[in-house]
């Protein structure tokens, strides 16, 4: 191996030893250690034989490429320590292009949010009309809505006041503003809910994992007191402490209350205040399928009609006249 030759892989493996390229300044300093050690002297290089070169080469390309791997590992513990842990996917069953929402599952995530949800995270986008006919009927909506006190006005006297709430009102919120969120939450804002499976990255396997996601922190790991830790949440510490709980809630229909069935039930709910429309874009998306495969039969056929004399003709060509 020349000098050259051995010098640019030595530069190389201290490239990728800098402390600017690692995030760890003891691992940079024990690969600078060695670089030296594994870059071969001159003479020995020009006086070995081809033989003897080759471990040397393949010493080389193969300490490089463990400080590469090295380096590569480091980045990804330091981005799910950042981003939290992947999620697994879950076979939600409203995903293929065939099928639509569990409403039975919608009311029970609703009963959900209600009991256990709306103490924190408000859902700003939701009225109540829209569950008319999706979870509940009119009567029963009607009635939920009238349990509830909404400020309105003014009067004719220039005064607020408050009445029964309509089904064009809006699901409550639990705080009148942002500073009173975060005070009653020991400065972290809950967020609304209306949009949340679409705001996160993977919605809706992202809030599943969350819900069900908490567990004493492993050794090593240091929280504050009043943080609890998630891994699935980014930064591993979460003020939300866990709130299903295997019988947190008594199912209308008798479903048995599991963590994990509320958790399901919890997002289908999430979902659909998400996509409220999604049943209705399928169902139009297969009847444009359907026309328009019917216009492409159409073109099919009537191009072979139209053009049927020109590819059929018989072109004769007289070379004596």
């Amino acid at each position: 191996m020349s000098k050259l030759g051995t010098g640019k892989i030595n530069r190389l493996i201290a490239h990728f030893s800098l402390p600017g390229f690692l995030s760890q300044p003891s691992v940079a300093a024990s690969l600078l250690k060695a670089a030296p050690i594994l870059t071969p002297k001159l003479g020995q290089a020009e006086s070995g034989s081809s033989g003897s070169q080759f471990p040397k080469t393949t010493a080389l390309f193969g300490a490089g490429a463990s400080g590469f791997l090295g380096c590569a590992t480091i980045a990804y513990a330091s981005d799910e320590a950042e981003h939290g842990l992947d999620c697994p996917s879950y076979p939600w069953p409203h995903i293929s292009i065939l099928s639509s929402y569990d409403h039975s599952s919608i009311r029970r995530g609703h009963q959900v949010y209600q009991q256990v949800c709306a103490s924190c995270h408000s859902m700003s986008l939701i009225s109540y009309r829209d569950l008319v006919g999706v979870a509940y009927a009119e009567e029963e909506t009607k009635a939920m809505a009238a349990e509830i006190e909404v400020v309105d006005g003014p009067s004719d006297e220039g005064k607020m006041f408050t009445r029964p709430g309509k089904v064009s009102d809006r699901l409550p919120q639990p705080y009148t503003n942002e500073q009173a969120a975060r005070f009653a939450n020991g400065g972290a804002y809950p967020p609304d809910l209306s949009l949340i499976t679409k705001a996160r990255h993977n919605g809706q396997n992202y809030v599943f994992a969350l819900l069900t996601g908490y567990h004493d922190y492993p050794a090593g790991v240091t929280i504050r007191d009043e943080l609890h830790y998630n891994p699935y949440f980014p930064g591993g510490a979460i003020v939300m402490p866990k709130m299903l709980n295997d019988g947190a809630v008594e199912y209308e229909d008798g479903t048995p209350a599991t963590e994990a069935q509320m958790g399901k039930d919890v997002v289908t709910f999430l979902s659909w205040a998400a996509e409220p429309e999604m049943e209705e874009r399928k169902l139009m998306g297969l009847k444009w399928i359907f026309v328009l495969s019917l216009v492409l039969l159409q073109a099919g056929y009537y191009r072979r009609m139209r053009w049927s004399v020109l590819i059929s003709r018989k072109l004769v060509l007289d070379v004596v006249n």
